[in-house]
Formats: structure tokens, C-alpha cells, sequence
């Protein structure tokens, strides 16, 4: 029943699908980060539909990528852009550690983070139009969204916060930190052992720099910027990670 409820909190936190109502507690929230991939299948569900639907009706590979990126947002409401952009705009403030952290919790969008987001989208969905409905392009784009998740499941667990508050900090002290990361280990590796057979192993390579380029920038960064994680820094990771991968996968296929 736990279980369930936190496949219930996740859905209900990272999704616009519409979940019955639960009570916030550590209970209801003890494995909300290790069911987070779930988010990503029913993403990667709707995105193995489109390419299905856009391949029967023959669309062409603009009206394809505008699916791609517009599926996702659709689904997860924008949250983690909305982390993007807070992230982007506190970057771009050059200020302390502290007026970084406050730029995260202003609920106002600033300038450069209008900037971010728009030069985002624009860049996704210019990586996307490389590629083509096919059975190669269904195996990468529906691994992308569960992988991310996974991987920011992980960062947001082992990563160090930087405040005793916060969205993360909440889900962290509720967290079962030793089960949810047992979780999200299977899960990755699930996803490797995926990308290695299903799709190639030169894919699979990549996706591993990738997710060690980045993760590692993220640690870093995150330590030196802010002082720590926040779900604003989680949200940061995913997009950058999602549109790596895209980048992974035009360039992987031109090669397998």
C-alpha cells in the first residue's frame, strides 16, 4: 500500500495526470523518488504513439519533433523547465550562494530565464527534426525520459542539498534512502542492459559519457553555485540530460 501511494504522490507531483487524493507524509512520500520513472514510461508510452501515429499518416519531421517536444511538457506540466529557467535566471545573476538560492524560490521569471527556456525549446526542437519516424528512433526516444528520471532520482538522493528546506529536502527525509536507490540502481541498469541490446552498444556508450559529463558538471556546479541540490537543480539536470540524449541519438543515428 505504500508503494502505491508514492506511484500515486510521484504521478501526482511530476505529472498533470489527474491522481486521487492523498495526505502529504513520510509515509505517502517513502518511495516517490524511486517510483519517478514511472513518470517517464507513461511518457515514453505516448511517445512510441506518436511515432506510430506520425509514421502511418506519413508527417512529416517537423510535425514529428513538434510532437516529441510538446508530449512531455503536456505531461509533466512544465515543472522541470520550470527548474531550467530558475536555475538559468540564478546562474546569470553572477550574486552570492544565498541570492542564488533566493532567485530559486522567486516565483517570477526573469529575463534570462525567458531567454533560457526559449533558446531550450528552439534547440530541441531543432536536434529533433534530425530525426525520422523508425523503429531505431521509437527504442531511443522511449529509453530518454525513464532514463532521465532514474538519474535524477539518484542525483537528488546522493548529491548534497543545500538547505534544510525546500521541495527536495521534503522528499529526501521521506525518502528510504537505502531502498529507493537499491530501486533506482535496478532501474538503471535496466535501462543499460536496454540501450547495449535493444538499440547498440555505440548508443549505449554514449549515453554513459553523457550521463557522467553531465552529472559530474551538476556536482559541481550545484556545490560551487549554490551550495548544494535543490528540486530547482534537479529539474536543471533532467532537461540538460533529455536534450543530451536527443544529441546521442542523432548522432548515433547516422552510425548504426
Amino acid at each position: 500500500m505504500t508503494v502505491i501511494r508514492s506511484i500515486v504522490m510521484s504521478f501526482a507531483m511530476f505529472s498533470t495526470i489527474p491522481m486521487p487524493h492523498i495526505e502529504w507524509n513520510d509515509k505517502s512520500m517513502r518511495y516517490s523518488l524511486a517510483t519517478f520513472p514511472l513518470v517517464g514510461v507513461v511518457i515514453a508510452l505516448l511517445l512510441w504513439a506518436w511515432t506510430a501515429i506520425s509514421s502511418y499518416f506519413g508527417f512529416g519531421q517537423m510535425i514529428y519533433a513538434l510532437g516529441l517536444l510538446l508530449i512531455p511538457l503536456l505531461i509533466t506540466g512544465g515543472i522541470h523547465i520550470d527548474g531550467f529557467a530558475d536555475t538559468t535566471d540564478a546562474l546569470a545573476s553572477h550574486a552570492e550562494a544565498e541570492k542564488k538560492r533566493q532567485i530559486l524560490k522567486d516565483s517570477h521569471i526573469g529575463a534570462f530565464a525567458g531567454i533560457g527556456i526559449a533558446a531550450y525549446l528552439i534547440s530541441y526542437f531543432a536536434i529533433a527534426t534530425e530525426l525520422v519516424p523508425s523503429t531505431y528512433t521509437t527504442l531511443c526516444i522511449c529509453l530518454a525520459p525513464v532514463l532521465s528520471r532514474t538519474m535524477s532520482g539518484i542525483v537528488s538522493i546522493t548529491f548534497p542539498g543545500n538547505s534544510a528546506q525546500g521541495l527536495l529536502h521534503t522528499f529526501r527525509d521521506a525518502t528510504g534512502k537505502k531502498g529507493a536507490l537499491v530501486a533506482l540502481a535496478i532501474i538503471f541498469a535496466g535501462c543499460m542492459v536496454y540501450a547495449f541490446v535493444a538499440i547498440s552498444w555505440m548508443v549505449g556508450l554514449g549515453l554513459i559519457v553523457a550521463i557522467v559529463l553531465v552529472s559530474t558538471y551538476l556536482y559541481f556546479m550545484s556545490r560551487r553555485q549554490f551550495g548544494g541540490m535543490s528540486g530547482d537543480l534537479a529539474g536543471f539536470y533532467l532537461q540538460i540530460l533529455e536534450i543530451v540524449f536527443l544529441i546521442v541519438f542523432v548522432i548515433f543515428e547516422r552510425l548504426v
